[in-house]
Parts: structure tokens; C-alpha cells; sequence
């Protein structure tokens, strides 16, 4: 198998990678990092998001060796129980979880939009969010808590 060199949620790592594998097969699988979810394979409902340099991407559908050399951020890497990212805290505050199968793509991006635009209004957030399947009905408290967000910031001070 092929070295793969690549950091994920800030560690540098060096892994025996096939080549037909993907990237949300590595994160799960050989790294048992579970916030990215398997959903449809095919890229479309959003429930394998993560981070790759930054950019909201679909790892269900990219190669492993696609991303050699590049910082991968998953929803473990984003914050944690102890010190939540502001779109975790948000979502958390707004009870925007029902079975919590979506909520990883509408986390990572809600926070990949933020970072490029700090204050988005309604209908923004809701195109950035409509590639990101929800079939519990939460929508009303995802909205909320993705305003909630934004309105207090990715960096809000003491």
C-alpha cells in the first residue's frame, strides 16, 4: 500500500493508503473519527463534510491520495465538548440535533461559510445549507442557530 502523508485536525500523519480508497474511508475506518457520516456515497446529501484546507468539501467522494499534503479538519477537529467551535456552541444552544445523522455536513458548513462570510443573511444561509439533506425536520433550529452564529461571531471576545 502507498504512503499517504496528509494532517488531520492539526496532526501531521503518514499512512499506508490504497489507492481506491477514499477520504471518508480513512477518517472512519483507519483513524475512528466518526463525526464525518457515510450517507449517499455519491456526494450529495453532505453528511461526510469536512474541511479540506479550509473549503467545506465532500470526503465520501474524494481519493485519499487526492488530498496528499493537505489539513484536513473534521467535526473532532473543530471544537470540542470541553471547547466548542461558536457553530457547534450555537447548534448546541438551539437544539438543532434530532437524530443527528446531518448534523456534521450543517456544522463544518455553517463554519466553512462564516469563515468566508462573517455575517450572511437568511437566504445565503439557506442556499450554502440546501445541499445538506435533513430528514427529521429540524430546518427552524438549524436557521436559528446558524443566525445564531453569525451574529455572534467565530471569534467573540470576553
Amino acid at each position: 500500500m502507498p504512503d499517504l502523508a496528509l494532517t488531520v485536525n492539526q496532526r501531521p500523519l503518514v499512512l499506508d493508503v490504497p489507492h481506491e480508497a477514499s477520504l471518508l474511508h480513512i477518517l472512519r475506518n483507519d483513524l475512528g473519527l466518526n463525526g464525518p457520516k457515510y450517507g449517499c456515497g455519491l456526494g450529495s446529501c453532505g453528511a461526510c463534510t469536512v474541511h479540506v484546507d479550509g473549503v467545506a468539501a465532500r470526503a465520501c467522494v474524494i481519493p485519499a491520495h487526492g488530498v496528499a499534503g493537505r489539513s484536513i479538519t473534521t467535526l473532532e477537529g473543530l471544537g470540542s465538548r470541553e471547547n466548542w467551535h461558536p457553530v457547534q456552541a450555537a447548534f448546541e444552544e438551539c437544539q438543532a440535533a434530532q437524530c443527528g445523522y446531518c448534523l456534521n455536513g450543517m456544522v463544518m458548513q455553517t463554519a466553512a461559510l462564516l469563515q468566508r462570510e462573517a455575517h450572511p443573511d437568511e437566504a445565503r444561509i439557506r442556499s450554502e445549507l440546501s445541499g445538506n439533506l435533513c430528514r427529521c425536520g429540524t430546518h427552524v433550529e438549524i436557521m436559528a442557530a446558524v443566525m445564531l452564529a453569525a451574529k455572534k461571531g467565530l471569534n467573540p471576545g470576553p
